[in-house]
Order: C-alpha cells, then sequence, then structure tokens
C-alpha cells in the first residue's frame, strides 16, 4: 500500500501586477534601471533577479535587463536599495527629464 502524505501541499500566495491598483499615479519618486550596471544584462542571461522577487507590486518583469512597469509602480524604493549591483535609482516625479516618457505616450495618443 502506497503511503499519504498528510500536509505536503503549501499555500502559497503571490501578488500579481495591479492588484493594488494603478499606484503609479500617486508616488513620489520612480525607479530608473541603468542596464550597463544590471548583473542579468551585463551576463546576457536571468541572474540575479532580486529587484524582481522583491518588489511588492509585481510590477518588475523578470528576463534578461528586467523592466519595470511605471502604472503599477508606487515608488517604495525596495528594488533600489536591495539591487546588489546599485543599476536602479530613484529618481523624484518633479525632477527634470524624470517624466520625458510620459510627455512622448501623451503625445502619441
Amino acid at each position: 500500500m502506497g503511503t499519504k502524505q498528510c500536509g505536503s501541499e503549501i499555500a502559497i500566495s503571490s501578488p500579481n501586477v495591479g492588484e493594488a491598483g494603478a499606484t503609479g499615479e500617486w508616488r513620489n519618486s520612480r525607479p530608473v534601471m541603468d542596464d550597463a550596471k544590471c548583473l542579468a544584462v551585463k551576463q546576457g542571461k536571468v541572474t540575479c533577479q532580486i529587484c524582481w522577487v522583491l518588489c511588492p507590486d509585481a510590477c518588475i518583469t523578470q528576463g534578461v535587463g528586467p523592466v519595470i512597469d511605471l502604472t503599477y509602480c508606487k515608488g517604495c524604493g525596495i528594488c533600489a536599495e536591495e539591487c546588489p549591483a546599485d543599476a536602479i535609482s530613484m529618481v523624484p516625479e518633479a525632477e527634470p527629464g524624470a517624466c520625458e516618457l510620459d510627455a512622448a505616450e501623451e503625445a502619441a495618443r
């Protein structure tokens, strides 16, 4: 007879992108990725990914050169704080040039 293991399943909860809503509208600073410093980009393969693992809003995609979805990023700075290569820095939203991407997106609409 086979043995039955009780309690071998573990319930895991993971956040999904957008689960907390479009929080990017109320952040004070945004993360900016420096691909030249990113370990995954430098090695050309999916390595490190600490930013992806620790993001509480799941708005960083895993890959060679992780991408941050600013629509859902609340600007907590955990990714920048924990990046071992200092590839992510937090830039104040009011800093000149920080919102150039948003202006380009608006112009395209």
